[in-house]
């Protein structure tokens, strides 16, 4: 394995590890992301409420579960992931220049 890795051969190989009934991939793989990113936002609070110190190792671990989820259910709707993450890149981009990164609502 290298240092670097393509989001593409990320979902790939996040790909041969989905193990689910296609039947139910939309609510499994929408309820596992939301799952394992209350599972980052659990560590972070428990951090922030004095249990113990963050441990950053584990929580990336965390965040690398977010990812697989989000690469599957990607892959699920016929995107890659390098094109959702191009998606979002632009869309940022556009608030930035449009002064717009502030505030809420999806069209802003």
């Amino acid at each position: 394995m290298t240092d670097l890795v393509s989001f593409n051969l990320y979902q790939e190989s996040a790909l041969e590890t989905a193990i689910f009934s296609k039947d139910n991939a939309l609510p499994y793989l929408s309820l596992g992301l939301a799952a394992e990113a209350g599972e980052v936002a659990d560590k972070v609070a428990k951090y922030y409420r004095g249990d113990k110190p963050l441990n950053v190792s584990d929580l990336m671990q965390e965040v690398g579960d977010v990812l697989w989820f989000a690469a599957v259910l990607s892959e699920h709707f016929g995107y890659t992931l390098e094109r959702v993450a191009l998606m979002n890149m632009n869309k940022l981009q556009s608030r930035k220049q449009r002064g717009t990164l502030m505030g809420s609502g999806d069209n802003r």
